[in-house]
Order: C-alpha cells, then structure tokens, then sequence
C-alpha cells in the first residue's frame, strides 16, 4: 500500500507512544523510521518498529531513558545510554560534541547502552548543517562471513562520513562494510523479490539470491578482502574505546531477546581549526568539479555520496512510497495492544514479517 511520510510518522508516534515512549522521543524515532523509508532505505524504516515494541516489552529498552554523559577528558564524552532508544540518545550526544569541538576543535562519544541507531546519513546531515565534520562507526550482531570463511563472526559494522560545504551540497557518506544489510534481506523476503548476486551465501557456503536461504547463512563483505578487512578494523575501533562486545558477543539491534552490547562512536571535528573557511571553498568547489566531470558512458551523471539519497527523498515525499500492507496492519495492531487492546505476537531474531 502507498503511504505518505506524514502518515507513516503519525503511526510511528502513536506505537511508540502506546508503549510508553514520551512525546519527544517517540517523535524522533518516529522521525527517524520514516526518514529511511523516504531514502529508500526499508531495512532502517517503519519494519524496524515491530522489534522496537518487542525490546521495550521485554525491558530491553527503556524510551523515557535518560542518557548519562560524562566528560572524561578535554575531548572524549563517555555515554551510557541507559538503555534508551538510539535516535534521541545520538541526538543529544551530537549537540554535546559540537558544543564541544567548538571549543577545541574535536570532540568523540563513546555510546554503550543505547538502542539501535539506523540510518546513519540523518545524523551526518545534522552535524554538516552546524558546519562541522562527522565520523560515525558502530557495530552490529555478526552478520557477515570473514573474507575465505563461511560462518558469520563479524558486524555489518557501518561507517558515515559528512563534510560540509560553503556552497552546494555536502558529502554524506553512509555505508555498510557488508554487501547488504540484515534489514534489507529481511526486506526482500517481505516483498518476495531476489537478493542481488554475490551479496550472501547459504548455510552451505554457496551464493544465495533466495533472501530466506541467506538469513539461515551469512552476508558477504563489500569488496571481499577489502571490506572484511575494514569491517573487522571498525570491530576492533569501536569495541575498543566503547568496552562493548566483540563478534558473536554483540547482540541487541535485531532481536527481542537479548541485551544491547553493540558500540557506537561520533568524533565531531571544527574546519575553523583547520583550513578553515578557505578549505571549505576549495572542498565545495572540488565537489562541484566531480559533479560537472564528464560521466562514464551509460552513467546518468557523476555522483557524490549523499545526492542519490537526497533526490530519492524529495521524490517519495512528493509523491509517497509503499509498505507492505501485512506490516501496516501489524503496526495498528501494535498501536492498539499498547494502549491496552488486543494482544499482538511479537516477532523475534528480526523477522518483522
């Protein structure tokens, strides 16, 4: 079915509000959800909700959590998110770390306890609106193969990158080191359409397409030796600094079981502590040279991380998108259990189906 942003935000709210989440944190996770969906990014959107409930049941998360941050050097915020939803913990660490960097230049948050984070390109925009750089690496359940290996140990562990501008867009770099991710498989199954090749295997080893097969498998590292290898340096980053698990010890983000023990890491950087205004206009003028270069025969255009994302939503807020109906019942179906209706199954390991 077609659904319009506001729709699915107001939905969203009305879950989340039902199972206890206060007005403002139910609103920027609901916003949150639905800015995936609007970049064509399903396996961060609306489907995650489900699970979301079946934490919160479970005192897994606790929404009116309230983070403890606390400074622990000139530049380096430890944070335990107290359990909280992802989104308003990041938040609020964000505006931390730029008040911060402000200061001196640069700032890094080391999150544990903290729910899920989803899409990471929200919070890069975020921080390249106030004129600062971001980097962003967290870690996931051990989803993915080791490059020659067959048995998932290692996170889909993504990073995002943004980079402001003087004129233009920025740079808003967010991906996975996985071919794929979890939500997006779970995704195809839902919509009954193949994976893409080369992007999992089977519980056999073999190559999947069959988005069922792959979930009893594993997920294949971007660029195989190349990506394994930076998702295993992320692994090791993140676990390192933030004291949280490592490989099949992280759980949290795709089940209704078990505790959180993934990490999180912002450093939020100044450019006034750097080059400056000057290096920004030099920065924004070598993006718009990419952008004007000639494209490649058969390529629309040259492309920089962020812009597809950008279009994609301008087009599906104009126009809206679609969700699978079964998962727009279920949500009602949430809305009304919450608020003391009907009970409703949860789902566990992910499958939000």
């Amino acid at each position: 079915m077609r659904v319009f942003a506001e729709q699915a935000r107001q939905r969203a709210v009305e879950v989340l509000e039902a199972h206890g989440a206060p007005a403002p944190v139910a609103a920027a996770q609901a916003d949150h959800l639905v800015e995936a969906d609007l970049r064509d990014r399903p396996s961060h959107g609306i489907q995650r909700l489900p699970t979301l409930v079946g934490r919160i049941r479970h005192g897994l998360l606790r929404p009116a959590a309230v983070p403890e941050l606390r400074w622990i050097s000139g530049s380096l915020l430890e944070v335990d998110g107290g359990l909280g939803l992802g989104p308003p913990v990041a938040f609020r660490v964000l505006e931390a770390l730029v008040g911060r960097a402000r200061g001196c230049g640069i700032s890094l948050a080391a999150i544990a306890r903290a729910g899920h984070l989803g899409m990471l390109a929200p919070y890069l925009e975020w921080c390249v609106e106030r004129g600062v750089l971001v980097v962003a690496l967290t870690t996931s359940e051990a989803l993915v193969h080791p490059h020659g290996g067959r048995r998932p140990l290692i996170g889909t562990n993504p990073i995002g990158i943004g980079v402001p501008v003087l004129d233009g867009e920025p740079l808003v770099l967010d991906m996975a080191t996985a071919a794929i991710s979890k939500g997006a498989i779970i995704a195809a199954a839902q919509r009954g359409v193949s994976l893409p090749t080369g992007v999992a295997i089977d519980a056999s080893g073999m190559p999947t397409s069959d988005p069922v097969a792959a979930t009893d498998g594993a997920i294949s590292p971007f660029g195989g030796a190349k990506g394994y290898g930076l998702g295993l340096a992320i692994q090791l980053i993140v676990g390192t600094i933030t004291g949280t698990a490592f490989g099949e010890e992280v759980t949290g983000t795709l089940d209704t079981t078990y505790p959180v023990t993934k990490g999180d890491l912002f450093l939020v950087l100044d450019p006034e502590f750097g080059g400056g205004v000057e290096a920004l206009r030099r920065g924004s003028a070598f993006l718009a040279q990419l952008r004007g270069s000639e494209p490649a025969a058969g390529s629309e255009r040259v492309w920089v991380p962020g812009d597809r994302s950008r279009r994609t939503r301008a087009v599906r807020a104009a126009s809206g998108y679609e969700v699978p109906g079964e998962l727009w019942s279920q949500l009602g179906r949430l809305r009304r259990a919450g608020a003391g209706g009907e009970p409703v199954g949860l789902s566990r390991g992910g499958d939000v189906r």
